[in-house]
């Protein structure tokens, strides 16, 4: 036992010695604390209470009853949400991010600002179910599509982290875009810029980059990917971040399974169609209709077959 113990001893102080002496530092050590990701989560849980009230978490039946549960969610989200907020700007003064001063009055007004906007992406969810009920033939009713699609609850929590990222809030929206990313396996950067009524079929492997802008009416389904075609460099051969990486996708458009759309200044004109498999790294004209030149079968018969 003691040699179990002396060993385990040693396997530790060969760790942290790693902790000075590697290339790129990956520990948080002797610093103020970054946001929590589990508090983090908590907040999306409580805000999609407010947000769809009655479906998750508690319900009550009278006006009265709903006032004073938002009212006692909103208290608690705004407590969680602040604390988490100054950290994240405290992380990013410290990393030389921004020059923003991390104090409680900053992250009280962000916090406060955010609840703000709440009514409004209310109004835009909504249009976002709406999409949802006409485009699935499958779907029953409204309520199914709130408790169980995937690709709602994944734009909803874009659209909450977008809010943010949009106010200037560093880490913690990337924490919620990647948290629905782990459970959808749909991942929609918190920057992409979306439209009204926007609908992702089935959800997964669908991939939406930063600088993506999405118009109103757009239909993705499963494995469609919106990508950077490449990422131009400097004299010092880094990334030169914040360029338009990402396409366009114009209004009513339709892109369906395992498509692939690359580059910033592709555009994907109003009402297109873009079919299964399809490759595109240009723009195409609106109303255009983009398919995957069918492939032949190769049937081998079975005596081939078996070689």
């Amino acid at each position: 036992m003691s040699n179990e113990r002396d060993r385990l001893l040693n396997i530790s102080k060969e760790i942290v010695a790693t902790y000075g002496n590697i290339d790129t530092r990956i520990h948080h050590l002797g610093k103020m604390e970054l946001p929590s990701r589990e508090a983090v989560i908590t907040v999306l849980n409580r805000l999609q209470e407010v947000i769809f009230p009655g479906y998750h978490g508690e319900s009550t039946a009278t006006e009265t009853g709903i006032r004073l549960l938002v009212e006692e969610k909103l208290e608690s989200v705004y407590d969680i949400l602040k604390k988490q907020i100054f950290r994240a700007l405290h992380h990013s003064v410290h990393v030389h991010e921004d020059h923003c001063i991390a104090s409680d009055s900053n992250a009280e007004e962000f916090t406060l600002q955010f609840l703000a906007s709440i009514p409004r992406l209310r109004h835009k969810l909504s249009l976002d179910v709406r999409a949802a009920f006409e485009g699935d033939p499958a779907a029953k009713c409204i309520d199914e599509i709130i408790f169980s699609y995937p690709g709602v609850y994944t734009v909803m929590v874009q659209r909450i982290a977008h809010e943010l990222h949009t106010m200037g809030v560093p880490l913690i929206p990337r924490i919620m875009t990647e948290y629905a990313h782990s459970i959808t396996g749909c991942d929609i950067h918190p920057g992409a810029e979306i439209g009204e009524s926007f609908f992702i079929d089935h959800a997964s492997a669908v991939v939406i980059g930063e600088t993506t802008i999405i118009g109103d009416r757009v239909k993705l389904y499963q494995g469609v990917t919106l990508g950077a075609l490449s990422f131009p460099k400097n004299d010092q051969g880094e990334i030169i971040r914040g360029l338009k990486r990402h396409p366009t996708i114009e209004d009513d458009v339709v892109i369906y399974s395992g498509a692939t759309i690359l580059g910033g200044d592709t555009v994907i004109g109003k009402g297109s169609v873009i079919g299964g498999n399809v490759w595109l790294t240009h723009s195409v004209a609106p109303g255009s209709r983009v398919v995957l030149e069918r492939a032949r079968n190769r049937v081998l018969p079975p005596e081939v077959a078996a070689k």
